[in-house]
């Protein structure tokens, strides 16, 4: 689509740009977290955005062991690597490169994941989606798909979109279900040169990673590198051009605007309820939930 052809205020532009802060979660595992710290709390519905990509054992093998989670929902993407997965229902898996598990918590599960390997490079992303106070005590779930299971759109130019969430402007749909926020979750990579534009709802939060690459955003432009983070302006419309070959996600959600209440694994509207989570998971609460 041409930009002529939309008025220059439905593009959004960059409203803040940061690199996030090294940080080290799990046993010892270095990631770097996006959102969910001191410079960048939360972008309501998303709670948590880490990074972690190292060819080091020693920054990945110790792992994500068993820990709980209740109140909100885990997106693991995989580029490079394999992780398994177990948890505390007798679910069972192994993570693999193209591969998405979007975890429901709900009212309380307990699960582990760790590398399936011992060297080679680990590349991936964690997002927590926040759910709405009538869900957060639903029943755990999961949604979880392998490469082969995402649609892909392939775009004038040698564009290429993976859509693990939402509706491309061309009509495909990515396989996962969220009618809580109503995500859009694309994997996208971009010749030097070329454009790529998405429609989004006006009222969405949304973000761009950037994996490799640049891009420059919205009119007028603003830069992105790699390994920056850019949080966009309210408006229909995402553009994004190549200043040099470019991969990165495009994701957004509606927000909630409900209370959020934090405390380590568990995400719910009140102090109270979070105190209950940590009451409920020393009473063996989240077993076999």
């Amino acid at each position: 689509m041409q930009a002529t052809q939309l008025p220059q205020q439905a593009i959004r532009g960059l409203r803040r740009v940061t690199a996030g802060i090294q940080a080290s979660d799990g046993d010892g595992v270095n990631l770097t977290r996006m959102i969910g710290g001191p410079e960048l709390n939360m972008l309501d519905p998303f709670l948590l955005f880490d990074v972690f990509e190292s060819d080091r054992p020693d920054d990945y093998i110790g792992g994500f062991p068993a820990h709980p989670h209740r109140g909100f929902e885990t997106v693991t993407y995989l580029l490079a690597g394999r992780l398994r997965h177990r948890d505390s229902a007798g679910h069972e898996g192994v993570i693999e490169p193209g591969d998405v598990q979007w975890m429901t918590a709900g009212r309380g599960i307990v699960h582990s994941e760790m590398p399936e390997q011992e060297n080679g490079l680990l590349q991936g992303f964690q997002l927590w989606v926040n759910l709405p106070a009538r869900e957060k005590m639903c029943a755990p779930a999961y949604q979880e798909f392998s490469a082969e299971d995402l649609a892909v759109a392939y775009e004038p130019g040698g564009i290429q979109v993976r859509i693990i969430a939402g509706r491309s402007d061309g009509g495909l749909t990515g396989p996962v279900i969220n009618h809580h926020v109503s995500p859009l979750f694309m994997d996208i990579s971009l010749p030097a040169g070329q454009t790529f534009e998405q429609g989004v709802d006006a009222g969405d939060n949304a973000f761009v990673y950037v994996i490799d690459g640049a891009v420059a955003v919205g009119t007028p432009e603003r830069d992105l590198e790699s390994r920056e983070l850019g949080i966009l302006q309210h408006g229909e419309r995402v553009r994004l051009r190549a200043q040099r070959a470019a991969r990165f996600l495009l994701v957004a959600a509606q927000p909630l605007r409900e209370p959020v209440a934090r405390g380590g694994p568990f995400v719910m509207n009140t102090p109270e309820e979070v105190m209950q989570a940590f009451e409920d998971y020393r009473n063996n609460q989240f077993k076999d939930q």
